[in-house]
Protein backbone atom coordinates (compact mmCIF):
# COMPACT_ATOMS: atom_id res chain seq x y z
CA UNK A 1 0.00 0.00 0.00
CA UNK A 2 1.43 3.38 -1.01
CA UNK A 3 1.29 6.34 1.37
CA UNK A 4 0.34 9.65 -0.17
CA UNK A 5 -0.04 13.21 1.15
CA UNK A 6 -3.70 12.69 2.04
CA UNK A 7 -2.66 10.35 4.88
CA UNK A 8 -0.91 13.19 6.75
CA UNK A 9 -3.42 14.95 9.04
CA UNK A 10 -1.24 18.09 9.16
CA UNK A 11 -0.70 18.40 5.42
CA UNK A 12 -3.50 20.96 4.95
CA UNK A 13 -2.15 23.05 7.83
CA UNK A 14 1.39 23.09 6.39
CA UNK A 15 0.07 23.97 2.93
CA UNK A 16 -1.88 26.91 4.41
CA UNK A 17 1.18 28.13 6.33
CA UNK A 18 3.26 27.84 3.18
CA UNK A 19 0.64 29.81 1.23
CA UNK A 20 0.57 32.57 3.87
CA UNK A 21 4.37 32.75 3.95
CA UNK A 22 4.46 33.06 0.19
CA UNK A 23 1.91 35.88 0.36
CA UNK A 24 3.88 37.71 3.05
CA UNK A 25 7.34 37.17 1.53
CA UNK A 26 6.27 37.69 -2.05
CA UNK A 27 8.19 34.61 -3.07
CA UNK A 28 8.19 30.89 -3.18
CA UNK A 29 8.72 29.44 0.29
CA UNK A 30 9.22 25.69 0.32
CA UNK A 31 8.44 24.05 3.65
CA UNK A 32 9.30 20.51 2.60
CA UNK A 33 11.36 18.56 5.13
CA UNK A 34 13.92 16.02 3.98
CA UNK A 35 13.41 13.16 6.44
CA UNK A 36 16.26 11.12 4.96
CA UNK A 37 18.89 13.46 6.40
CA UNK A 38 20.09 13.19 10.00
CA UNK A 39 18.60 15.95 12.11
CA UNK A 40 19.32 17.35 15.53
CA UNK A 41 17.08 17.98 18.50
CA UNK A 42 13.56 19.03 17.76
CA UNK A 43 12.48 16.32 15.36
CA UNK A 44 12.11 13.31 17.67
CA UNK A 45 13.67 14.70 20.82
CA UNK A 46 12.13 16.46 23.74
CA UNK A 47 14.21 18.30 26.37
CA UNK A 48 12.78 19.36 29.74
CA UNK A 49 14.53 21.47 32.35
CA UNK A 50 13.37 21.36 35.97
CA UNK A 51 14.64 23.61 38.73
CA UNK A 52 14.20 23.55 42.51
CA UNK A 53 15.98 25.42 45.31
CA UNK A 54 19.12 23.29 45.16
CA UNK A 55 19.25 21.51 41.77
CA UNK A 56 18.77 21.87 38.03
CA UNK A 57 17.63 18.72 36.24
CA UNK A 58 17.82 18.25 32.47
CA UNK A 59 15.82 15.41 30.91
CA UNK A 60 16.27 14.60 27.21
CA UNK A 61 14.73 11.91 25.03
CA UNK A 62 17.43 10.29 22.87
CA UNK A 63 15.70 7.40 21.12
CA UNK A 64 17.93 4.79 19.54
CA UNK A 65 21.17 6.04 21.11
CA UNK A 66 23.61 3.84 23.03
CA UNK A 67 24.91 5.19 26.36
CA UNK A 68 28.50 5.07 25.08
CA UNK A 69 27.61 7.43 22.22
CA UNK A 70 26.45 10.29 24.49
CA UNK A 71 28.81 13.19 25.18
CA UNK A 72 27.93 15.80 27.83
CA UNK A 73 29.72 19.08 28.54
CA UNK A 74 28.83 21.84 30.98
CA UNK A 75 30.50 25.16 31.75
CA UNK A 76 28.23 26.10 34.66
CA UNK A 77 25.81 28.13 32.55
CA UNK A 78 25.16 25.96 29.50
CA UNK A 79 25.05 22.24 28.85
CA UNK A 80 25.87 20.62 25.52
CA UNK A 81 24.39 17.22 24.73
CA UNK A 82 25.82 15.40 21.73
CA UNK A 83 24.90 11.87 20.66
CA UNK A 84 25.04 9.72 17.56
CA UNK A 85 22.88 6.80 16.55
CA UNK A 86 22.73 4.82 13.32
CA UNK A 87 20.01 7.14 12.00
CA UNK A 88 20.46 10.49 13.76
CA UNK A 89 22.90 12.98 15.19
CA UNK A 90 21.89 15.00 18.22
CA UNK A 91 23.68 18.19 19.18
CA UNK A 92 22.01 20.68 21.49
CA UNK A 93 23.32 23.55 23.57
CA UNK A 94 20.98 24.28 26.48
CA UNK A 95 21.04 27.47 28.53
CA UNK A 96 20.54 26.51 32.16
CA UNK A 97 18.12 28.57 34.28
CA UNK A 98 20.70 29.03 37.07
CA UNK A 99 24.45 28.79 37.53
CA UNK A 100 25.46 25.23 38.46
CA UNK A 101 28.55 23.42 39.75
CA UNK A 102 29.46 21.36 36.70
CA UNK A 103 31.62 19.05 38.86
CA UNK A 104 28.47 17.96 40.73
CA UNK A 105 26.80 16.52 37.62
CA UNK A 106 25.21 13.08 37.88
CA UNK A 107 23.82 11.53 34.71
CA UNK A 108 21.73 8.44 34.07
CA UNK A 109 20.50 6.96 30.80
CA UNK A 110 17.69 4.42 30.74
CA UNK A 111 15.40 3.32 27.89
CA UNK A 112 16.30 6.29 25.69
CA UNK A 113 15.89 8.92 28.42
CA UNK A 114 18.90 10.92 29.62
CA UNK A 115 18.62 12.62 33.02
CA UNK A 116 21.34 14.97 34.30
CA UNK A 117 21.17 16.51 37.78
CA UNK A 118 23.42 19.42 38.76
CA UNK A 119 23.74 21.34 42.01
CA UNK A 120 23.13 25.07 41.89
CA UNK A 121 25.93 27.39 42.93
CA UNK A 122 26.38 31.10 43.46
CA UNK A 123 30.10 30.82 43.01
CA UNK A 124 31.83 32.29 40.07
CA UNK A 125 35.47 31.98 39.13
CA UNK A 126 37.65 34.70 40.62
CA UNK A 127 39.84 36.47 38.12
CA UNK A 128 42.92 38.22 39.43
CA UNK A 129 44.14 41.33 37.68
CA UNK A 130 47.92 41.75 37.46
Amino acid sequence: MRRDDRDDPFDDLFREIERMMNDMMGGNVDMQVDTGTPAGFGADTHVDIHEDDEHVRVIADLPGVEKEDINLKCDGETMTISAVSDHREYDERISLPARVDERSAKATYNNGVLEVTLEKTDESANISVE
